[in-house]
């Protein structure tokens, strides 16, 4: 008498391919993605087709030019002083040249500003720092400067904050921030990369 073989039972799949799918939803859902950084610039307004260069209604004094060209050297100049400089001492310059306390007549023009919850302000809004890169400019160096650009203005708004309401910049109502920053507006420009040589 001949054995027969027995027969394996298959595995059921039908379900597979719904258990997979769910799998993928979860992990989507669940997972966090890396998003992109960036950094908060505002842009400046079209100008207007019969308008000439809106670069000529800016006053040299009111100008801090910040320029790292392909090696990652950092030159600084406005109407007082200029030449290479240390990233570390960039802060402390942009912060000297935005609150021109001495009102010198080679750094930002001062002007009264009725603020509200401050009054009227001597402020120096009509400054603009400069930002410009060589077309080879490392990004650790270029981040580097906008860093410390940025902190520089953090730095002095802080300082003010605590001076007119006796508390940190963070710690203010959303009114007295919107007063601090009309006293000192973040104007950083950004121009086009050009090339001022160096390493490639």
């Amino acid at each position: 008498m001949a054995k027969t073989k027995k027969k394996m039972p298959g595995l059921n799949t039908t379900s597979t391919a719904d258990i997979s799918f769910m799998l993928l939803i979860f992990f989507l859902v669940t997972t966090s993605m890396d998003t992109d950084m960036g950094l908060a610039r505002r842009l400046p307004k079209p100008p207007e087709p019969d308008q000439e260069d809106a670069t000529m209604d800016i006053k040299s004094r009111n100008i801090l030019f910040v320029r790292i060209n392909a090696a990652g050297q950092l030159w600084i100049k406005d109407e007082m002083n200029s030449g290479f400089g240390d990233i570390k001492e960039l802060r402390q310059r942009a912060k000297d040249f935005i609150k021109n306390e001495q009102n010198l007549s080679k750094w930002p023009e001062k002007h009264v500003k009725n603020i509200d919850l401050l009054g009227q302000c001597f402020v120096t809004d009509k400054h603009v720092i400069s930002v410009q890169t060589d077309r080879g400019t490392p990004y650790n160096m270029y981040f580097q400067v906008q860093n410390e650009l940025v902190a520089a203005y953090n730095e002095i708004r802080n300082e003010l904050a605590k001076q007119k309401f006796g508390r940190e910049f963070q710690y203010l109502t959303k009114e007295e921030k919107d007063a601090v920053k009309k006293y000192y507006p973040q104007n950083i420009s950004e121009a086009e990369p050009k090339k001022y040589g160096g390493e490639q």
